[in-house]
């Protein structure tokens, strides 16, 4: 099977998407001298040129591909070749309206933009095989070609006829009675016993609330049939192409929309696009820390090297005020994405396009041209990569995992909840965030994977565990592990079937616990009283506690003097329980002091506050993320692999510097 390695041969990968379909031959030339220029080895091509590729149904229009693909090969610049079925031409919809999506209400989403196609559409799904099979054959075996590129951040989802017809056949394949389904949908409630199934439709628009099994199986349905859409031209590709050419898509930064541990299972790459908001801060530091659990969880998909195919050069176009990234900030990013285990840095786009709905976000060479100090930095940063190519294909290693599972978020954020205020993405963002404010390097982990390697466990909520699961982490705790767990886990089985008790008994078990008597949801702005002075917000618990230990109790309020948190000795192995969501400090103290018990160590002790520091490899990477300039304490003497210099006892990180450090060889 291909892989990553394929593609880089030994060096990291720099590049964007460039889309030549937008420019004259002459500018083509222009854009290749300055490609060599700025160091660009791999530019991705023909992401959104169905248009120009086939303008009118079954027609070709290839000779334009041929030159660019020749050129960029004339240069020894790589190829990521697109498929180009993100966005169908106008005429496919023209034609074919039931190739396009309709939402709830059944109301139609036009052409004019992109990602204008119904996933379950056999007309669709024929005009885009025919599409990918004439581009493999053509140019499965160009020189230039390293990566396949299919379609381009899959995310629609479509409640049309013939997408109920295929979430019948699918729901066939996973109940095989409607006796079974019944019971996991538990259509008991409100009279919603399906009699045959052709009464069983999508989601729709409804008086009120929607049988949440029904939704939680649309979602897995949704992510599904996009996965059927692109494994189909994976294998053709793969079918015409030599077998050191891997395939990837890429994912959108944290979507809800797809099951990215069944997606990544699926792909020779994992790639990803990230664009933090550059407006964040050292105050607030959510740009970084996004990135990095972004990262994060991408490395974890991939198990090991991954790419990042998109990132924006400076601004971006889809906030409600763009701010450029400042002086550093876009190199600081680059090299984050780095240290946390890519071996690709690519960007939305190469050339600033001068029309269309994204004519105001940045790119690698931008309006301004190429005396400007944007395309300056992106000339910088390539000779920087060179530098760095030791790292390809090494490993960033962790000693905690994070879990996380998409079928958990699903289930969690639908209405009918104790609480709306409680959003799944955001209390994991904030769980890492505690953790990688200190250094701490977190995998992330499904829940039913073997989680033996990691010293600590970690589970910011997972509202839906299934048995499986469960099994795991009972196992994982009595062999000595140590487990963090988070408020209203374990609550529902995999058919959003809410457990004996409330809460697992297996869970309960682990952490002591002899019942969650009663949920208790905080209101926004509202927070709680500890008795070990921190305060909570977003939830409390009203607990019983049967052999575990109470470390702290609510200090006021109804549930006063009742356990907040707590800690078990379960077996060889300890769990710990927090039934509201710490202030940010005491979150930290309590991750830390987790897993300073289980023994694993930050990536480097006493750094400053605002420096992140990851290993990978034998490489340490520290990153400033102030506006100041930092030393940094060293335990030993190290030297620099971006300025050759060598460091005896400590570095200076300037305004958003980066020091790649190896341990020097004493003398």
């Amino acid at each position: 099977m291909a892989g990553l390695n394929d593609a880089t041969r030994g060096r990291l990968l720099f590049g964007g998407d460039y889309n030549p379909e937008q420019w004259t031959p002459e500018t083509w030339r222009e854009d290749i001298r300055l490609m060599k220029e700025a160091g660009v080895n791999l530019a991705t091509v023909g992401v959104f040129s169905w248009a120009t590729l086939e303008p009118r149904p079954g027609a070709r229009n290839y000779g334009w591909l041929d030159e660019v693909l020749d050129l960029l090969h004339d240069a020894r610049i790589g190829v990521a070749l697109a498929t180009p079925t993100a966005s169908p031409p106008p005429w496919l919809g023209a034609r074919h309206p039931e190739t396009l999506p309709r939402d709830e209400t059944g109301a139609t989403v036009w052409y004019g933009s992109r990602n204008q196609f119904c996933a379950s559409s056999p007309i669709y799904r024929e005009y885009a095989q025919r599409i990918t099979t004439d581009l493999a054959r053509r140019y499965g075996h160009h020189p230039a070609l390293r990566v396949w590129h299919i379609n381009n951040e899959y995310c629609t989802s479509c409640w049309c006829d013939e997408s109920a017809r295929h979430f019948r056949r699918w729901l066939r394949e996973r109940y095989g009675t409607l006796d079974a389904l019944n019971d996991a949908w538990g259509t008991a409630f409100w009279s919603q016993r399906y009699d045959s199934w052709e009464e069983l439709i999508p989601p729709r628009r409804a008086q009120y609330l929607i049988n949440p099994a029904q939704r939680l199986d649309f979602h897995r349905f949704t992510s599904d049939a996009l996965l059927e859409c692109f494994t189909a031209e994976r294998d053709i590709v793969a079918a015409h192409s030599p077998p050191g050419v891997p395939v990837t898509t890429n994912f959108m930064p944290l979507f809800g929309g797809l099951d990215g541990w069944r997606w990544a299972e699926e792909e020779d790459v994992v790639s990803v696009d990230i664009y933090p908001d550059p407006a964040a801060d050292r105050a607030d530091p959510a740009g970084p820390a996004h990135g990095a659990l972004v990262a994060d969880l991408t490395r974890s998909q991939a198990r090991g090297p991954w790419m990042l195919m998109e990132q924006a050069a400076s601004a971006v176009n889809f906030r409600p005020v763009n701010k450029p990234k400042g002086e550093g900030l876009m190199r600081l990013w680059s090299l984050q994405s780095v240290a946390r285990g890519a071996d690709a840095l690519c960007f939305f786009q190469w050339r600033a396009s001068r029309q269309g709905s994204e004519k105001f976000h940045s790119a690698m060479l931008p309006h301004a041209g190429e005396t400007s100090r944007a395309f300056r930095r992106i000339r910088d940063l390539g000779a920087e990569l060179d530098l760095l190519s030791g790292v390809t294909g090494t490993t960033v290693p962790a000693e905690i995992a994070i879990l996380h599972d998409w079928s958990a978020w699903w289930a969690s954020g639908q209405p009918g909840r104790p609480s709306a205020a409680v959003e799944y993405p955001a209390l994991l963002a904030t769980w890492h965030h505690a953790l990688w404010a200190q250094n701490l390097t977190a995998d992330l982990a499904h829940p039913e994977a073997d989680l033996s390697r990691y010293r600590l466990v970690v589970i910011p909520q997972l509202y839906l565990l299934s048995d499986a699961a469960l099994d795991r982490l009972a196992a994982y705790v009595r062999g000595g592990g140590h487990l963090v767990c988070g408020f209203f886990t374990g609550v529902a089985d995999p058919d959003d079937r809410v457990r004996e008790g409330g809460t697992d008994a297996r869970l309960r078990e682990i952490l002591g616990l002899a019942a969650v008597e009663e949920w208790w949801p905080l209101a926004a702005g509202e927070t709680v009283a500890l008795d070990d002075g921190s305060t909570g917000s977003l939830w409390s618990e009203d607990l019983t506690v049967a052999d575990a230990t109470v470390t702290a109790s609510y200090a006021a309020g109804e549930l006063a003097g009742r356990p907040a948190l707590t800690r078990h000795s379960y077996s060889a192995g300890t769990a710990r329980y927090v039934s509201t969501l710490p202030e940010p400090a005491a979150l930290r103290a309590l991750l830390a002091e987790a897993a300073a018990a289980a023994g694993a160590e930050p990536a480097l002790r006493g750094a400053p506050e605002g420096v992140e520091a990851v290993r990978r490899g034998g490489w340490l990477f520290l990153l400033n993320h102030t506006r100041e300039q930092i030393t940094v304490p060293l335990d030993e003497p190290h030297t620099d692999l971006l300025t050759g210099h060598t460091h005896p006892a400590e570095v200076r990180l300037e305004r958003y510097g980066v020091a790649v450090l190896s341990a020097s060889p004493t003398s």
